[in-house]
């Protein structure tokens, strides 16, 4: 088995300088403030980007939330996920993440699946479809998440199978979220048919703590040897989302260890 393309999410002004710097063959960036529902503005060093080997992955806004049932929250979600999925393909990304979301305590989580659904649904009907792939990344809490736990994976995929989505796997969401790393690629494999991404992060928390906390590898409460597992299962590219100022020695672990 080859050796993944293993790198880095970044500073969004300089993500080529920042790859170097870590030695990293992957950055993730921000393409505009990922609080805010900003449309992503034209990058002065977009063709370098997209010529560079470096591959470039982009994550989404962390306020988008498309599964909501709340109208002024699902409808511009919808709208910034197409937004930054267009301008992602400027700069040559391989796909954009998109935290999977949720639902109040009063909803039923199954009318969150099925606005994920109408999202790829509208997106192929009016636009055909993103311009980027989204990969949907599972998350670390909330017991009205789309993606926390297995179970809930398992109904969104029933939702937007048919669309073909792709998956970011983020080792500190599942651990947190109360999914068994031993046996987590071949069970999400299972639901998804695949991981196109990997975070691979250690965990400042306890499992099933349902707190995201990342923190530098070997420094928290995962086995970097069980890291290191589910990196070679996942066979896929790989961004580490630890403190940056120890990111380059989270990749030269992994490096070593695969």
């Amino acid at each position: 088995m080859s050796t993944p393309r293993i790198g880095a999410h970044v500073r969004d002004s300089d993500p080529l300088t920042a790859a170097t710097e870590r030695d990293a063959e992957v950055v993730q960036f921000f393409l505009a403030d990922p609080q805010k529902w900003h449309k992503p503005k034209p990058r002065a060093d977009a063709a370098e980007l997209k010529a560079s080997p470096v591959e470039v992955f982009i994550h989404a806004p962390y306020i988008v939330n498309v599964a909501s049932t709340n109208n002024r929250i699902r409808i511009p979600s919808r709208k910034i996920m197409r937004e930054h999925a267009t301008a992602a393909e400027t700069v040559g990304a391989t796909g954009l993440i998109v935290h999977g979301g949720h639902v109040t305590k009063d909803d039923d989580p199954a009318v969150g699946a099925e606005n994920w659904r109408k999202a790829f649904a509208e997106a192929h009907e009016k636009y055909g479809g993103f311009d980027t792939p989204i990969l949907i990344e599972n998350t670390a809490g909330g017991d009205y998440s789309m993606a926390r736990r297995l179970e809930a994976i398992a109904r969104l995929w029933d939702a937007v199978g048919d669309y073909n989505p792709g998956f970011c796997f983020d080792t500190c969401h599942a651990y947190a979220g109360g999914i068994d790393l031993v046996t987590a690629v071949e069970k999400v494999k299972a639901i998804t048919g695949r991981i196109d991404l990997v975070h691979c992060n250690d965990s400042r928390d306890e499992f099933d703590s349902g707190r995201d906390r990342h923190i530098t590898i070997g420094k928290g409460t995962i086995d970097p040897g069980l890291l290191r597992e589910v990196v070679a299962a996942a066979g896929a590219p790989v961004v580490v989302e630890t403190p940056g100022e120890h990111q380059a020695d989270d990749i030269a672990f992994l490096r070593a260890a695969l």
